[in-house]
């Protein structure tokens, strides 16, 4: 049984090795983020459309109310304009509730899983 574990003897008889690993993770961690960060910046978009589409159709419902009382008759373009921007907001939130991928950093997860297993099967523990 030895006292120090394999990959010890490998930092310091081959650095190399350790560093090119490290790098491989550094890029296969880049390219996961990279397709994730597309998805959390659709969502902040989403985000930002539902919030100004909310503020537009408050703003333009007090006005169409203002004016509704003010004229005491009826037209649809008050119910209509106020109405284009909530269902603007209401799109732009389902677009932004929808939940992650799972497969977000899941080559990341099974490569890490690996090489755990890798380095328990050297150290001598199943």
């Amino acid at each position: 049984m030895a006292l120090v574990h394999p990959i010890f003897s490998v930092l310091v008889s081959r650095p190399e090795l350790v560093m090119d690993h490290v790098a491989g993770y550094a890029a296969l961690m880049q390219e996961e983020a990279s397709s994730v960060g597309t998805e959390v910046t659709k969502r902040g978009i989403a985000w930002v459309v539902c919030g100004v589409g909310m503020l537009l159709f408050l703003i333009l419902a007090g006005v169409a109310l203002m004016l509704g009382t003010l004229h005491e008759t009826f037209h649809w373009s008050l119910v209509l304009v106020p109405a284009v921007p909530l269902v603007l907001a209401a799109v732009a939130f389902g677009i932004a509730r929808k939940p992650m991928p799972n497969r977000a950093f899941a080559e990341l997860r099974a490569q890490l899983g690996a090489d755990a297993q890798a380095l328990r099967t050297l150290g001598g523990r199943p």
